[in-house]
């Protein structure tokens, strides 16, 4: 199969896999990296930031680009706040801006996330915006500087798969850049179906952090996500809306050769 890489900010990755950390005892985060086969990972400023013990970046393998997100911003303003001082933190110029007022239902404010993404890439941040499926909205991050959308699935944390799998499909088909699937695909069939669909690259958390094994469910994530990338690009076989078709013809059968028998 062709070189294929997945480029953010410039930057390219081999792996179309991006792991969340939120939920990780840090004692385990370097065996699900490893066994993920991730590049980026995703991590909590306040994480970064606890200092001594339990500092996840002591815990993470040397080579892994840092996407930090603005977790807690309830604007734009606190955004840019957050994503300033992950800078000064040493954790790079990329940037997952969430911004949430609902508490409930965790969905992020598309408006607000549209704001802040507009003041970071001004100040030469590589972003990448958490949102709801909507291709206003995503039109107006792309205009805005965006490096990619990441568009939720399901609601944060909540492991229910593709409950917006046609407004994610929409943007696929419409927009211009790189779409990671984020938020709430909890298995790996799920991540091989939305890589079949086209995107980009896979974001997942708690479908690795609660299973039963961490480090064998990331690697199951792994190859769900390399075989859902490498079936859309070999060109997926049309579906048949009506009646079957042979996969062997229906003629020359030994009967209408006279019945002649094997030879």
């Amino acid at each position: 199969m062709r070189e294929d890489k997945l480029v953010l900010g410039g930057q390219e990755f081999n792996s179309r896999f991006i792991l969340g950390s939120g939920k990780y005892n840090v004692e385990l985060i370097q065996a699900a990296v490893e066994q993920a086969g991730a590049e980026i990972i995703t991590l909590a400023v306040r994480r970064a930031n606890s200092g001594g013990e339990g500092n996840i970046l002591d815990y993470l393998p040397e080579g892994i680009t840092l996407l930090p997100n603005t977790s807690g911003a309830r604007n734009a303003e606190e955004a840019v706040r957050i994503a300033r001082l992950s800078r000064e933190l040493g954790c790079g110029d990329f940037v997952k801006v969430e911004v949430m007022r609902d508490f409930k239902y965790l969905l992020p404010d598309n408006q607000e996330t549209v704001k802040a993404t507009d003041l970071l890439v001004k100040e030469g941040f590589v972003v990448l915006p958490y949102m709801y499926p909507d291709l206003n909205t995503a039109r107006d991050l792309q205009r805005a500087g965006a490096a990619a959308v990441m568009p939720l699935a399901a609601p944060i944390g909540s492991n229910k798969g593709l409950a917006t799998k046609e407004f994610i499909q929409i943007l696929i088909d419409e927009i211009d850049l790189p779409i990671i699937v984020d938020a709430g695909i909890g298995r790996p069939s799920q991540a091989c179906e939305v890589m079949e669909m086209g995107a980009a690259a896979v974001m997942a958390n708690t479908g690795i952090a609660t299973a039963g094994d961490i480090p064998t469910m990331a690697s199951a994530f792994c190859k769900a996500i390399e075989a859902g990338r490498e079936a859309y690009l070999s060109g997926l076989g049309r579906v048949r809306r009506a009646g079957g078709e042979p996969s062997s013809p229906l003629t020359g059968f030994l009967r209408d050769e006279g019945e002649k028998g094997c030879l």
